[in-house]
């Protein structure tokens, strides 16, 4: 359950990245980018309370001790690939794919981008800010706080992360 939580944030983190609402797209190059996130994970992940309702005391314990297990506050690291076209970097078809977040851009030029968004899907929400820079046309970096509640659940997740710039050329990647 939190793995699909984590990777669900950071599917949306990743591709909010390269968000275009009204902002001044990054200066960086087109084609393979390899992103590299560190995340830290506090408190127990949200649970909708009719998920929570469904399980028997035995199965909801079962669940609550795989999960504290797992959200222990040790960094976790992911890497990823993702094809940067030049509709990604001005449209974002795949943020906005996203129907349940929004997101507002608080701060953006060719260089830095700041964001607040927020999201409500199935009795759980959660809020944050991604602030990404582009060091140069082939590198960025950034970091991200969110905060995810649901049931009565609260997780706090703050990440940091890297990109380069791979080739232009982004093979099987999409």
């Amino acid at each position: 359950m939190r793995t699909g939580i984590l990777c669900g944030l950071l599917l949306l983190l990743s591709s909010a990245l390269w968000a275009a609402d009204d902002i001044t797209p990054l200066d960086v190059k087109l084609g393979l980018w390899e992103s590299t996130w560190t995340n830290q994970v506090s408190g127990m992940p949200p649970m909708p309370a009719d998920a929570l309702a469904n399980l028997t005391p035995e199965q909801r314990a079962k669940v609550e001790d795989a999960m504290k297990a797992r959200a222990n506050g040790m960094p976790n690291v992911r890497t990823h690939k993702q094809c940067m076209t030049k509709e990604k970097l001005e449209k974002d078809a795949t943020f906005d794919d996203r129907k349940s977040c929004t997101h507002s851009v608080t701060s953006s030029t060719r260089h830095k981008l700041e964001m607040k968004i927020e999201c409500a899907e199935q009795g759980m929400k959660s809020s944050g800010t991604l602030r990404v820079e582009a060091v140069d046309s082939e590198n960025v970096k950034g970091a991200m706080q969110m905060v995810a509640t649901g049931g009565d659940h609260t997780m706090n997740i703050n990440a940091n992360f890297t990109g380069k710039w791979l080739s232009p050329d982004c093979g099987t990647v999409k």
